[in-house]
């Protein structure tokens, strides 16, 4: 029976997994498919894994979800906690930018006022994430992207009547993070959740195939090599712990085949290369299908077993 998806992602998110859902799917363990687990995703991001296996997988028995991006993990938990009261206050926005339709310096000026807004970061937390939903439906390409100063400095987008206000979605999502236990820090802190059958999902930001295509600027900190390097360690000790993982990023190697950057931090793991497609640069000419990694700490007749 085809199973209907009610919960998406209540944000565009640059490097979301929406395409990747089928390959993820594939390299999940059988064991994993039948059987009660305990779900992790140190990186959530916009959270397409995370809403996707909910849905897929019932018999998940936790989730635990983590971002540094604390104005994200703001928003999981105002939906999480408070969603009535946000569809109110994103429903005045959706209405009041909808009204500048046929006025641009107006609907500028409005956009600008609550960029302005956000980034003073004094409203209440259910005001701060109708801020950041607006901004982030109105905006330039959907991008979230911060400054030094952690401000977020994306300027209007093009989109004539972008959905700001999706209530169907916030409640389905509300309804689905009422197993979720959200967390905003450093990644090694979801160690402590796992207990006996954990699956991590690993979605970092990506290492840049070049000086010039980075984008990981999610938060006012660099994720460099030096901290994909750490999570590689953090991903062994894991594996030592008995969990198992799947990991996501850029393969490096199909832009230079000489760059083995990941190919040897990896390689006592699983690392299959899947085609995918990147929409994030502002330039089409840039965009297209390109290899990515998918990396496993498991064996694939782990994959194919019933257990």
């Amino acid at each position: 029976m085809e199973i209907k998806f009610k919960a998406k992602p209540f944000v565009k998110w640059a490097g979301g997994k929406n395409q990747l859902l089928n390959e993820i799917e594939n390299v999940i363990p059988a064991q994993l498919k039948t059987n009660e687990f305990i779900y992790i995703e140190p990186f959530v991001g916009g959270g397409a894994v995370l809403f996707w296996i909910l849905q897929k997988y019932p018999n998940i028995r936790t989730a635990v979800i983590n971002d540094i991006n604390s104005d994200l993990i703001n928003s999981y938990i105002t939906i999480k906690e408070n969603v009535e009261e946000l569809i109110v206050i994103l429903k005045k926005l959706e209405d009041m930018y909808y009204s500048f339709l046929n006025n641009l310096e107006k609907k500028k000026k409005f956009y600008y006022s609550k960029r302005e807004l956000f980034n003073k970061r004094i409203s209440d937390k259910v005001t701060q994430t109708a801020l950041f939903i607006f901004l982030n439906r109105t905006c330039f390409n959907g991008l979230y992207r911060v400054n030094r100063k952690n401000e977020f400095n994306v300027p209007i987008g093009s989109y004539k009547k972008p959905m700001i206000c999706d209530e169907a979605n916030l409640r389905a999502v509300s309804k689905l993070l009422q197993k979720v236990i959200i967390l905003n820090g450093d990644f090694e802190q979801t160690l402590q959740y796992a207990k006996n059958t954990t699956l991590f999902y690993f979605d970092p930001p990506y290492k840049p195939l070049s000086q010039t295509s980075s984008f990981n600027s999610y938060t006012k900190d660099e994720f460099n090599d030096k901290e994909q390097i750490r999570l590689a360690k953090f991903c062994i000790k894991i594996d030592l712990l008995g969990y198992k993982w799947i990991l996501s990023n850029s393969d490096v190697k199909g832009k230079n085949p000489n760059d083995n950057f990941f190919d040897e931090l990896y390689g006592q793991f699983n690392i299959k290369r899947v085609m995918a497609r990147r929409n994030i640069n502002s330039n089409p000419n840039k965009r297209g299908e390109l290899t990515e990694l998918l990396i496993t700490n498991y064996g694939y007749e782990e994959i194919m077993s019933i257990a």
